[in-house]
């Protein structure tokens, strides 16, 4: 089996001078979503330049995720938080604050953002389901690579604090960091407090990620340009590929076939061998 992403130079791949690219994370989120994410996560792994992915422990096809990931080892795992948008791991009954009588959340983040903040009777549901995800993470034996959250809910500063404080509990070592080079101006304060506790917290973390102004057409123009563009430190690239496209209502315009062509692309390995920088999971870099 070739990895042509699995490249390591002395000079190249783990340069710490300023103003050049350090590192390369390449990520699949939604794992465990659909059985056509999980085929695309495996096959882009073992074919094409894939190396980390995050799992969404109460997604439909996580049972089958999970069984794939304990195939592969080296595929870097992490968990992919769903407080939006999905189903969550507690019983309803357990968290009538954030979910609906069908276990799911839905999708007013602004306003479910406010509640997290503002009520004490919403923090402990919250926390509760934060616990129960990261529980069933730890219960299926791989190791954890990262944490991230569905729409990047983990930006909200209740949520990364229940993730810092909890995750402790569990092993967490890097969370990913939603800065995009050319983000909105809105969106840099935030990130910018976030980046501020992860280093205070002693939790590593990617310095710039491609894919949130592309999400659902990270495909090889996309992807290309983002490797022609990389910026100096730790770079992760993430999509969402499938092999087949209207998995959900709301990636109803998603082209996840796109995307995988995109990670099993000769032109992206190409240029990646090209870069020598140092590929994998944060475990493997941070």
């Amino acid at each position: 089996m070739t990895r042509a992403w699995a490249v390591t130079t002395e000079d190249r791949g783990t340069s710490t001078s300023p103003g050049k690219p350090t590192g390369l994370i390449i990520t699949a989120d939604d794992f465990g979503l659909d059985s056509a994410v999980n085929d695309a996560v495996e096959q882009a792994y073992t074919e094409g330049v894939l190396n980390a992915t995050s799992l969404m422990v109460s997604a439909p096809s996580a049972p089958d995720a999970i069984a794939r990931a304990q195939r592969l080892p080296k595929l870097a795992v992490g968990l992919h938080l769903v407080l939006a948008d999905g189903k969550a791991t507690l019983p309803a009954s357990d968290i009538p604050a954030l979910v609906g009588p069908d276990g799911r959340f839905g999708d007013h983040m602004a306003r479910q953002g406010a509640r997290f903040f503002f009520l004490p009777h919403v923090r402990r549901q919250l926390a509760a389901e934060i616990r129960a995800q990261f529980e069933a993470f730890a219960a299926t034996g791989l190791k954890l690579d990262h944490v991230n959250a569905h729409k990047h809910f983990h930006m909200h500063p209740t949520i990364l604090s229940l993730i810092l404080s909890i995750g402790a509990e569990y092993g967490l070592k890097a969370v990913r960091l939603p800065a995009e080079p050319g983000m909105q101006w809105w969106l840099a304060p935030w990130v910018s407090l976030m980046r501020s506790r992860l280093e205070r917290a002693g939790i590593a973390h990617n310095d710039h990620i491609f894919g949130i102004s592309d999400t659902g057409a990270m495909d090889e123009p996309a992807l290309l340009k983002a490797l022609n563009h990389l910026p100096p430190g730790l770079t992760e690239i993430y999509g969402h590929p499938a092999t087949r496209r209207g998995l959900t209502p709301t990636m109803h315009d998603y082209r996840h076939t796109d995307e995988l062509s995109a990670l099993l692309s000769p032109r992206v390995r190409d240029v990646i061998g090209e870069l020598g920088l140092a590929n994998g999971g944060f475990s493997a870099l941070t």
